[in-house]
């Protein structure tokens, strides 16, 4: 099979990706409209035309007006919210601001974020606390078996919890609400990482009552690169920080604004990916006659049927429910014969024949650990079902080419 022309669908023109490459990895860092992308030039250019006026007489003005957009779409109060570059900023500054004693227990999953499961590890060896991870099967007949799970590994020691919205390797969506109702109950906060949430799952978040929740904007939001938030609940504000400590820490505010500035500003940066949160959203919801509801539920389908493509192809049974599932879809395949290096830095090899022979984007996903691995599919609205067959073809000939 050679490299063909990208057969993507009409809204792709709105994106700048390469019309060559068959793009199925929204889900590793996005992609952001070229209109997007010129509000955020514009930006660039106001702040460089007079640096003074931009961030010190007019950003926090423009930072309200970007929180309380981002607010009304995530369903929290713009008091609760800050921005931060990314959802593992996020998890950062929480579990790096609180302090926690010898014996205390940090509950996290096996199929957490590694480097957000590296963030507890390094406050459990600076404060003598354990790290308890919380097994969930993968393959996984459904959502109580993943809260059972969980719940299983609390004790009278667990202070906090991290419990991805949407895991990052499987793909798959946790039972969040049921999880913090029920880790509340016994007295456990939970910081859940939504990195994949906002855009492609609707969020209600202080009906939700996580006492944290960080997710990114750059994701399915489609927002410029190093867009992202923090919310946290008002009774848990008062000891958070952000990673770096600046004027905000001092500033002659009421205890109740010092979470806000704090996060506003923590050096000199470029704030446009912040600022363009609201066009972002505005954009993308002129793209569907239904709005967010509709790009959600058109990239959940898209979503399932590639899943159903790739099965098919591969003669496996479907690894979870469809209900678990939002715009992603992982699926295992069998043991790589070639080694996977452990460095992240290195792309597993049949991800590299995928882009180099077919001209296909894709995560092979080590996972939980080589010689095992999954492919995970992306579904956003440049994307096509013909595309999912494509990916089933050039998938079935290497895995064919590997077993000879």
């Amino acid at each position: 099979m050679n490299r063909l022309a990208n057969s993507a669908g009409e809204p792709a023109r709105h994106w700048l990706l390469d019309p060559e490459v068959l793009f199925l990895n929204h889900g590793s860092f996005g992609a952001c409209p070229a209109a997007v992308l010129d509000r955020q030039q514009e930006l660039r250019r106001l702040m460089e035309r007079e640096p003074l006026v931009f961030l010190d007489r007019e950003y926090y003005g423009r930072l309200d007006e970007a929180r309380t957009a981002l607010a009304a779409f995530v369903g929290a109060s713009p008091a609760n919210l800050a921005f931060v570059p990314n959802a593992t900023a996020g998890v950062n500054a929480v579990v790096r601001s609180l302090r926690f004693r010898p014996g205390d227990e940090l509950l996290v999953t096996d199929q957490a974020y590694n480097a957000c499961k590296n963030a507890l590890h390094y406050v459990a060896r600076r404060d003598g606390a354990t790290v308890v991870v919380a097994p969930l099967p993968f393959p996984v007949a459904g959502p109580a078996v993943v809260r059972d799970a969980v719940l299983a590994k609390v004790t009278g020691r667990t202070r906090l919890a991290l419990i991805d919205h949407i895991t990052s390797p499987t793909a798959i969506i946790l039972p969040v609400a049921e999880l913090v109702a029920e880790l509340g109950r016994r007295g456990v906060d939970t910081l859940v990482d939504g990195a994949h949430a906002p855009g492609m799952v609707p969020l209600a978040l202080e009906a939700l009552g996580a006492a944290y929740y960080t997710g990114n904007c750059h994701k399915w939001l489609c927002a410029p690169k190093g867009a992202a938030f923090l919310h946290v609940r008002a009774d848990r504000q008062q000891d958070l920080h952000p990673l770096t400590i600046s004027h905000g820490y001092n500033a002659p505010v009421g205890d109740g604004e010092r979470f806000q500035v704090e996060f506003a500003w923590t050096g000199t940066f470029d704030p446009t990916p912040y600022l363009c949160v609201p066009e972002a959203i505005r954009f993308l919801e002129r793209l569907a006659p239904g709005g967010w509801p509709e790009i959600m539920e058109r990239n959940h389908r898209l979503a399932v049927a590639g899943r159903r493509i790739l099965t098919a192809a591969l003669g496996i049974p479907a690894p979870c429910p469809e209900e678990m599932l939002g715009s992603m879809a992982a699926l295992p395949l069998p043991d790589s014969p070639e080694e996977i290096s452990p460095d992240f830095r290195r792309v597993p090899p049949l991800q590299e024949k995928l882009f180099a022979r077919y001209g296909i984007e894709i995560p092979i996903i080590p996972w939980p650990a080589p010689p095992r691995r999954l492919i995970r599919l992306s579904a956003q609205l440049y994307n096509t079902e013909e595309q999912y067959h494509r990916l089933a073809a050039a998938v079935g000939e290497l895995l064919s080419a590997e077993a000879r």
